[in-house]
């Protein structure tokens, strides 16, 4: 390993801590070196806060002046709600610049890198590119495309059963893995279910973690059946958005917008657009959308192309049952060359459970 990859690693790995802090923003970390020594440290808290670059400049001070700064992104070169970072590095007398990767904001990306080496700074890129990149998928999606970065979970047996025949479903994975998926939850903008799963478990949808962020909660619901009485229309813990079809009930609208609800009609008559939903969330500024639904809403999301990345917990339990739901139904492929491939696939050991994470292939969504 080299000194480059070492403080690299460094920065990254303090960037990775504030993951689910600095939404819409992107995960940055950075680290000033003078003389074989670490002088500053710097990580981006928050949106409209100070870049990583700032906080570091500001620990190290003097000792800026010929040192070399490892940062994880691109450095800015615009002026948002802070100013640009590549001019304070210029200003501040630093020799050398290392980047993990360009930023692929349309506003910055390469501007940074020219802006430094016209100031005569030494600049390298692409030290642990890859490791940052992936880092930062979900900024990388949205600053792009404008719309989330969307995860599907699903917690099933080993033969793929979210409930037994009669639908009961209390527990089928560990606390152990439990306790991971509301750290996931506290991770994303805003979690996604459908009527079904409220009126069935009447859930909280929060990340019960010390000091985790709530997400905002989605619930598909075409004719607004939702109880008036449910638990995310009632605790005040958490804002609640309904998505439903054009000709949804209109008194029961009005009685939950009287509750303080969101309510958004996608344009088909009689069922939830999930493309509407997508391209909605991602013109509310959300960047990150995390799926805990039952098997036709995650079906509905996978025929539309729609998931970036899987999450999956598999307890070593077998259901069985052919009226025991699955978490994917819908209607499914008709050959198996046409199923959805899964890359970059992991899987981890969690409690008794098996966690995996992968990517489907993607093939050619509108959105």
């Amino acid at each position: 390993m080299s000194s480059h990859e070492f403080y690299m690693d460094l920065a990254l790995s303090n960037a990775q801590a504030l993951k689910g802090q600095t939404d819409p923003n992107p995960l940055v970390g950075s680290i000033i070196v003078n003389n074989s020594g670490i002088v500053g440290i710097g990580t981006h808290l928050k949106a409209g806060e100070p870049h990583a670059e700032i906080h570091a400049l500001r620990m190290a001070g003097d000792r800026s002046h010929g040192a070399t700064i490892y940062v994880t992104l691109e450095p800015c070169s615009h002026f948002g709600r802070t100013g640009p970072c590549a001019q304070a590095i210029i200003d501040a007398g630093i020799k050398r610049v290392v980047v993990a990767t360009l930023d692929p904001n349309p506003l910055v990306s390469g501007n940074g890198v020219r802006m430094l080496q016209d100031a005569g700074i030494d600049v390298i890129v692409g030290i642990r590119e890859e490791e940052s990149r992936k880092m930062n998928e979900v900024f990388n999606k949205f600053i792009v495309g404008k719309t989330p970065f969307v995860t599907l979970k699903a917690a099933s047996t080993l033969d793929g059963k979210i409930a037994t025949h009669s639908l009961d479903s209390k527990w089928i994975t560990s606390e152990e893995a439990r306790l991971d998926v509301h750290l996931l939850r506290s991770q994303h903008m805003a979690i996604l279910v459908g009527v079904g799963t409220v009126i069935e478990d009447d859930p909280e949808l929060t990340a019960r973690i010390p000091n985790g962020r709530n997400p905002l909660r989605i619930v598909l619901d075409s004719t607004l059946r939702i109880p008036l009485d449910s638990k995310l229309l009632t605790d005040g813990i958490a804002d609640t958005w309904i998505f439903t079809s054009r000709n949804c009930d209109s008194d029961k609208r009005q009685a939950l917008e009287k509750l303080g609800i969101s309510i958004f009609a996608t344009s088909h008559d009689t069922q939830v657009d999930v493309l509407d939903v997508v391209r909605t969330l991602g013109e509310k500024g959300i960047s990150s959308l995390f799926i805990e639904g039952g098997g036709t809403i995650n079906a509905a999301f996978l025929e539309n192309d729609l998931i970036d990345k899987v999450v999956f917990y598999f307890a070593p339990k077998i259901v069985g049952g052919k009226l025991a739901p699955t978490f994917i139904e819908g209607i499914g492929v008709d050959w198996m060359k046409d199923a959805i491939d899964l890359r970059d696939g992991e899987f981890s050991k969690i409690g008794k459970d098996f966690k995996f994470t992968g990517y489907p292939e993607k093939r050619g969504s509108s959105i």
